[in-house]
């Protein structure tokens, strides 16, 4: 007994004639025929009452059925389970990343991620800030997304991807360019350059002003990193931008704040998410990501 032969049996109780049940498998009618009538051999009993002209079922085939749909169901239900690892193999995996990921940290990332798992897709959303991309990983909207946090990951849905220095930038021929070191009372006559208000760079450079007891000039916000970066060149204002997105640059300088100012760059995933097998295999390739050469090459801080 095999599965063609009960496929088959189930397929003519069904439409109770041989030719339509060929033409519904694809197959021939002797296929058919030959198929029941080995199956039938095989149990020496008969199945399939061929007297009338409407194929029925016999006391027998009757009583078969019952046990041969159990085990047509068995084998649809454990393709589908194994459907879901594939899927998951196979799958999307939703990612979500702030103003600022895209452009320097994102496509090395894609890049080594095709190359481990060419079988897996990233669908990447950029958000205007590191809040929404959380509240969307929350909901279960993203598998994982990053964030710029000040405080180290703590829970265990969080997992560091670098810190880094958020730094000066001024034009090489402003005064401040002179210093070394600077602290924020030294730029309470400067004019700042920003990103939106809801942005981690925003908010942190804001409170730290107004620690020092100023409210900063705001000449710009803007989500445009080349637009801040040409208006510090043109000396227009300053800004305060991590080092991943400034270390390259030529057209101004960087210089260290102080006390310093840090960022901590985080893969998070929703709190209450369990981690299918593509989640895990994601994850996996993020550790090793990290900790690879080219990574600590051109991310981390120098």
């Amino acid at each position: 007994m095999d599965f063609r032969q009960l496929e088959y049996f189930c397929a003519i109780s069904r439409l109770k004639n041989f030719t339509r049940t060929a033409e519904f498998l694809h197959v021939s009618q002797p296929s058919v025929t030959k198929a029941i009538k080995a199956l039938e051999a095989e149990l020496q009993l008969t199945l399939i009452d061929r007297r009338q002209k409407h194929v029925t079922l016999t006391k027998e085939g009757k009583a078969f059925l019952l046990h041969a749909e159990k085990i047509m169901q068995a084998v649809e239900n454990t393709r589908q389970d194994m459907a879901r690892f594939n899927q998951e193999k196979l799958g999307t995996v939703h990612f979500g990343i702030p103003p600022m990921v895209e452009a320097y940290l994102f496509p090395d990332l894609f890049t080594s991620f095709k190359d481990m798992y060419p079988d897996m897709s990233l669908d990447v959303k950029e958000y205007s800030d590191s809040t929404e991309v959380l509240q969307k990983a929350d909901k279960g909207e993203l598998d994982f997304g990053i964030i710029f946090t000040d405080q180290l990951p703590n829970s265990h849905n969080e997992m560091l991807i670098q810190t880094d220095n958020l730094s000066l930038c001024v034009s090489p021929n402003s005064a401040l360019s002179e210093k070394s070191q600077i602290e924020f009372d030294d730029l309470r006559n400067e004019q700042f350059i920003m990103q939106q208000s809801n942005t981690y760079q925003y908010q942190h450079v804001y409170e730290r002003c107004v620690e020092r007891g100023f409210v900063p000039n705001i000449l710009l916000c803007t989500t445009q990193l080349k637009t801040i970066k040409q208006l510090v060149a043109n000396r227009l204002g300053i800004s305060v931008l991590p080092d991943f997105v400034t270390r390259e640059e030529t057209k101004f300088v960087r210089r260290q704040l102080t006390p310093p100012l840090m960022v901590h760059i985080c893969l998070y995933w929703g709190k209450d998410k369990k981690l299918s097998d593509r989640d895990e295999r994601f994850l996996n390739f993020m550790k090793q990501y990290i900790a690879s050469e080219d990574f600590t090459k051109h991310f981390q801080p120098v």
